[in-house]
């Protein structure tokens, strides 16, 4: 593989092309919606290539943290391209953000004293709701339990917090909500979308505020497993719109608008960890141990994540080898893969672990000393491009105190 000999393993390589095309799916499916914008989640792929191929593409940026807020600045996003949504923010953060411009998401309602001594009071304020209980599609099945997440305000809470801004000089409000991850049912953005509306519009007429917009956030999903299909993300936004005009009306011009923080959905697909087979072991188990490990790609020791895993070479040839593919960490459950039919590996061998675009490179870390490595784009004219160089040991030491 050309990307290997030129920069070596581990490495991040992302196809520019594929999340081009994705960002004008997803622009496409909602292009019937008044305002409609999309936010990538920075948290998913915080790389100024990447984030300034989104400005291309006509995207916006959710921003969870100062540094997000500033990587959004320093990629050319101001004002209302920017979105700001976190929990527990320190206080300078909401400054931040207000200083550029940004939409507050308030998380609590304490939030509203927060911001209103560090930035002040905006015309236009989002709400993040949470609904509680278990949240359900067709009545039985069980899609996530919002009342364990540690965010957003209660039912209970929106009518006087919403009043109380009202009160404080806001004109407008968002609703937003994110009520399950990683969902590839198609049904899970227009169950979302009816809650969120059908909550606005009671609150419209409950507090007198306007709704400004519905913010589906994030929670399309990706086919991690090769059985698995993706999200018809054009389906999903005829489904969306279907509902808003059951409860808004025909979308035009005035009504509330549409947002968006897909990430996964977004470069999830289009991002692979290049590695290398360095090492192979016969014990209880058969192993083969690769030059990445879970600083590259955390999913798997985390969250048992599956991932699949190709051999440069061999993509057709049978799965006849029973392996556990392993890192160098000292941590037992540092695997991408465990029990996993492959073909034949030898050491040597170029391994692709795909799906790997979305909190991959953006959960690394250093244990052991670990350190992150290169991340490149394949760009569209079929040159490889280094978009973050690899850490090396002086960066590593770079902020400890020796004296």
């Amino acid at each position: 593989m050309r990307a290997a000999e030129q920069f070596g393993t581990p490495f991040h390589l992302y196809d520019e092309k594929g999340i081009r095309e994705t960002a004008r799916r997803v622009q496409a499916a909602f292009s019937w919606a008044p305002d409609y914008m999309e936010y990538f989640a920075v948290k998913a792929l915080p790389n100024p290539q990447i984030l300034t191929i989104m400005r291309e593409e006509g995207c916006g940026l959710d921003c969870s943290s100062e540094t997000e807020l500033l990587l959004a600045q320093r990629t050319g996003f101001f004002g209302e391209k920017i979105m700001f949504s976190a929990n527990s923010m320190p206080a300078g953060e909401f400054a931040l953000a207000r200083s550029l411009q940004a939409i507050i998401n308030l998380d609590d309602v304490s939030d509203i004293d927060i911001l209103e001594k560090n930035g002040g009071i905006p015309e236009t304020v989002c709400v993040r709701y949470n609904t509680g209980g278990n949240f359900t599609m067709n009545g039985n099945q069980i899609m996530g339990n919002p009342g364990e997440a540690k965010y957003g305000w209660t039912t209970e809470q929106l009518k006087p917090g919403l009043k109380r801004l009202k009160d404080m000089g806001v004109k407008r409000f968002g609703l937003h909500a994110f009520l399950a991850s990683n969902m590839t049912d198609p049904g899970y953005y227009p169950a979302l979308a009816k809650i969120l509306m059908e909550t606005a519009a009671s609150m419209e007429k409950e507090t007198g505020l306007n709704c400004a917009f519905i913010n589906l956030s994030g929670g399309i999903g990706i086919p991690y497993r090769p059985e698995q299909k993706p999200v018809d993300v054009l389906a999903v936004g005829e489904e969306v719109r279907k509902v808003y005009t059951d409860v808004f009306g025909a979308p035009e011009k005035g009504k509330p608008g549409i947002k968006t923080e897909l990430g996964r959905y977004m470069t999830g697909p289009h991002g692979f960890v290049v590695t290398r087979a360095v090492h192979e072991k016969n014990t209880y188990k058969h192993y083969i141990g690769v030059d990445a490990c879970a600083v590259q790609l955390i999913r798997p020791a985390m969250y048992g994540a599956y991932h699949e895993i190709s051999v440069v070479g061999r993509e057709n040839a049978p799965k006849d080898h029973l392996y556990d593919i392993t890192g160098c960490l000292c941590e037992n459950n540092d695997k991408f893969a465990i029990d996993r039919l492959m073909p034949e590996i030898h050491v040597g061998d170029l391994l692709i672990i795909h799906d790997a675009g979305a909190h991959a490179f953006a959960m690394g870390y250093q244990y052991n000393g670990r350190l992150r490595t290169a991340e490149v784009l394949y760009q569209q004219d079929g040159t490889f491009r280094l978009i973050r160089r690899a850490e090396t040991p002086e960066d590593y030491f770079a902020t400890m105190v020796w004296d």
